[in-house]
């Protein structure tokens, strides 16, 4: 008969209490409670969380898993683009202040209280930015192009917008520009123009990937002046979502051959668990380890990322 040592090596061994620095798969008994313990891989998941108030798309977002914050957007039927905010303290959304503009497919980024929101289609395309401080929204700069499927990262105060669909010919752009706080400033192009892209990180060290025309997985690391082409990947996709840092960036959703979720490690894209309910157009928020993502494709789905981790468990027969 298989034992536990023939396929480990080792025995199981009773101890007073669980070791401080188990290794994957080791199994002891616990004799002080007696209880038979393991240390085992939980996989990454993604769970539902609470649902947004309003249905929509083309949403913007901002701050962590359980402090985000979504705001604009379309609903849909009819189309209807929206001013809605809302907050999330990682269990339930509240309604918070109206923008000053109602638009969908704009770019989002910063902190639940601190928050910016830039560009997105409006009728024709918008310049306008806005920055929220938890309650209200003040109108700010505007952006120097007009645009709408841009992507963003940074903050409040040092935001960054990139690529996005511009109503000149060709109509899709690689144009970026930095936030100061008050202006925007042109910066370096990205290497490949495209909207419906993703964005993350910092205005000195941010992420673009995904996007189209045509669609692409492409992927480049901005370091505060230009873009360099990093790894490509593993699903090409548009409309997706991102979180994260530029050394550490959470992928999700869009639309494509596929709408899986995958982990970049600032060279390489590595497939991770899927979005339980597949959609483009929807908002991202937190890190590559608790990543949240709300809304998209009209719906008011909320889901949260957390990702593998070991943990020590009871040793159970079911």
């Amino acid at each position: 008969m298989t034992t536990f040592k023939g396929i480990r090596g080792t025995a199981v061994q009773s101890v007073s209490s669980d070791p401080t620095n188990p290794e994957v798969g080791q199994i002891w008994y616990n004799n002080t409670i007696g209880v038979l313990k393991g240390y085992q891989t939980v996989a990454a998941a993604w769970a539902a969380g609470g649902n947004l108030g309003t249905a929509r798309g083309g949403l913007g977002g901002a701050g962590t898993q359980t402090a985000g914050l979504v705001f604009g957007g379309a609903s849909f039927p009819p189309l209807t683009r929206q001013t809605l905010t809302e907050s999330y303290n990682g269990t339930s959304w509240t309604a918070g202040g109206a923008m000053g503009t109602a638009r969908n497919d704009l770019g989002g980024c910063g902190t639940q209280t601190a928050a910016l929101g830039f560009g997105g289609y409006v009728g024709p395309f918008s310049s306008a930015t806005e920055k929220y401080n938890g309650s209200t929204w003040t109108a700010s700069g505007n952006l120097n192009t007009a645009r709408y499927g841009l992507g963003s990262a940074g903050t409040q105060t040092a935001g960054l917008g990139f690529g996005g669909a511009v109503p000149a010919g060709p109509g899709i752009s690689n144009a970026t520009e930095k936030f100061n706080g008050t202006t925007w400033t042109a910066s370096g192009n990205l290497g490949t123009a495209r909207y419906n892209l993703a964005g993350c990180g910092t205005q000195t060290a941010g992420l673009a990937f995904g996007g189209r025309t045509p669609i692409t997985g492409a992927t480049e690391a901005f370091n505060g002046t230009s873009w360099t082409t990093g790894g490509t990947m593993n699903t090409v996709r548009y409309g997706l979502a991102g979180a994260g840092i530029q050394t550490a960036a959470l992928a999700f959703g869009g639309n494509g051959p596929g709408v899986n979720s995958e982990l970049y490690d600032g060279s390489t894209w590595t497939t991770t668990s899927s979005l339980s309910t597949g959609r483009a157009g929807l908002a991202g928020a937190g890190t590559q380890t608790a990543g949240l993502a709300s809304g998209g494709n009209y719906t008011n789905s909320t889901e949260a990322y957390t990702a593998a981790y070991n943990t020590t468990k009871k040793v159970t027969t079911s």
